[in-house]
């Protein structure tokens, strides 16, 4: 490998799954300014992620439906309407 590539600042940080709750540690470059007491009893950087594979279908093998400010009842009574 090339060397200079690969950032040198590698540090421990707790990633969390805000569609769940899951937490994981990992090495991470990410830029963070929350902290988090984890498991272990320590404080970790925290950086919040929308979905990971604890929460992905393809990964889960469940099909989750998140309707987010009721937009499935929004398209709903746009469309009946036309319909009739």
């Amino acid at each position: 490998m090339k060397k200079g590539l690969h950032p040198e600042s590698y540090r421990m940080v707790v990633f969390k799954d805000m569609s769940n709750g899951d937490t994981f540690l990992s090495r991470s470059t990410a830029n963070t300014k929350e902290t988090i007491k984890f498991e272990d009893g320590n404080e970790y950087p925290l950086v919040k992620l929308e979905i990971s594979s604890t929460s992905h279908p393809f990964f889960t093998g469940k099909n989750v439906l998140v309707d987010t400010a009721g937009r499935i009842d929004k398209y709903k009574k746009k469309y009946a309407k036309k319909a009739e």
